[in-house]
């Protein structure tokens, strides 16, 4: 229904793809129809800005982060605090088929939990009860699976451009080696 970014033109790419939402230009949502509120933003503003943002009675406030606890929403305006957490790397411009993206969720809350599983579901998703450690070592473990091994990937595409050769040849290498290691681990 709305959107807020310390930055407008990034809310109105944002809204661009929403239907019918209003860009907000400051945290008031007190007078909202809402009743989730997603913080999709960096680790390090989440804090604030939970501290910041004015919810209606029996909101439900979640965050988006791999490594932030939830305790970090406690003392926000909103009644119900929970983690929604997409266990993917998005980068903009890259369409993504959320139905490949497992939520990983969490709350002290039964009932906002059952509400993020429908969430999830209504993606078309699955979706993981998870304890904030246990999610921080997920997210962990992403960075060596994802990051890291782009990061190799991109040290083996410059050995390969040094050389002027095609770094296509290595792609069926690249293919297998990543099949192998979820078929029969690595």
């Amino acid at each position: 229904l709305e959107v807020y970014s310390r930055n407008k033109k990034s809310a109105e790419q944002i809204n661009s793809r929403l239907y019918a939402a209003e860009i907000k230009d400051d945290l008031d949502f007190s007078n909202s129809k809402a009743e989730l509120f997603i913080l999709s933003v960096t680790d390090g503003a989440i804090e604030s800005i939970a501290d910041e943002i004015i919810l209606p009675k029996n909101s439900l406030l979640v965050h988006t982060s791999g490594t932030i606890p939830l305790d970090i929403l406690n003392f926000s305006s909103a009644r119900f605090t929970g983690v929604f957490y997409p266990l993917q790397s998005f980068t903009k411009g890259r369409e993504m088929d959320l139905t490949e993206v497992p939520f990983l969720i969490e709350s002290d809350d039964q009932e906002v939990l059952r509400k993020l599983k429908l969430l999830a579901k209504s993606l078309k998703s699955s979706s993981f009860t998870i304890k904030s450690k246990d999610r921080m070592a997920i997210h962990v473990a992403a960075v060596f699976a994802s990051n890291f091994s782009n990061h190799m990937l991109r040290i083996a595409e410059e050995i390969m451009r040094r050389q002027g050769l095609d770094y296509e040849m290595l792609k069926p290498l690249i293919i297998e080696t990543i099949s192998k290691s979820l078929q029969i681990g690595a």
